[in-house]
């Protein structure tokens, strides 16, 4: 569990400036969770009460369609974030499935404890700011991406920025994150390896 609290004071100590006492203080609103393997944090139709910081394992989030299709919203693996973002902020019923990809431990905080938090230190408030607007800014350039790069710019682009993601997740997994069929991806992938 030390090593949770370390990962996480280093991760919010890149962001803003903390005093010991402080990050003691932010700490003990968390609390940790173990998730083994296919279990869910989150489901539809349940207000997510939880936002979550991996510190051990990969997670991910996706929707299923009406066709019954599974679409890859985000992963997560040690040091990032995860949740049901939309569901989670306004306190409404999720729409999408948060589950563990292999076996997880995060730490949590629920959002009573993060308004509380934000009210108790400016510092605190920021920190979550700086979170709410990264995390703006990667659904915008995923968002571009998507419209502008072709799919194999898309899948290079991938591997580029997340080269430990590609053996922890299945291949459809990643075929549905970046907009592609799973028999497509390994049409490239195979191509890749050709070359």
């Amino acid at each position: 569990m030390q090593q949770g609290n370390a990962l996480l004071k280093t991760h919010i100590t890149k962001r803003i400036s903390l005093e010991d006492k402080e990050f003691e203080h932010f700490l003990s609103f968390f609390s940790t969770k173990i998730v083994k393997k296919r279990q869910y944090i989150i489901q539809p139709d349940f207000i997510p009460g939880h936002r979550s910081f991996v510190t051990k394992g990969a997670m991910r989030a996706y929707i299923i369609d009406d066709s019954g299709n599974e679409h890859n919203i985000q992963f997560a693996i040690e040091n990032w974030w995860i949740t049901d973002y939309n569901a989670y902020i306004y306190q409404k019923p999720a729409t999408m499935f948060v589950m563990a990809q292999e076996d997880t431990t995060v730490l949590q905080v629920s959002y009573e404890n993060e308004m509380k938090l934000k009210v108790l230190n400016p510092k605190f408030e920021t920190f979550f700011r700086i979170m709410a607007e990264r995390s703006t800014a990667y659904m915008q350039r995923r968002v571009i991406e998507r419209l502008t790069l072709s799919a194999e710019e898309r899948y290079e682009h991938f591997l580029d920025k997340y080269p430990s993601m590609v053996n922890r997740f299945p291949q459809y997994s990643i075929a549905s994150y970046i907009g592609v069929t799973t028999k497509f991806l390994s049409r490239m992938r195979k191509g890749r390896l050709g070359k």
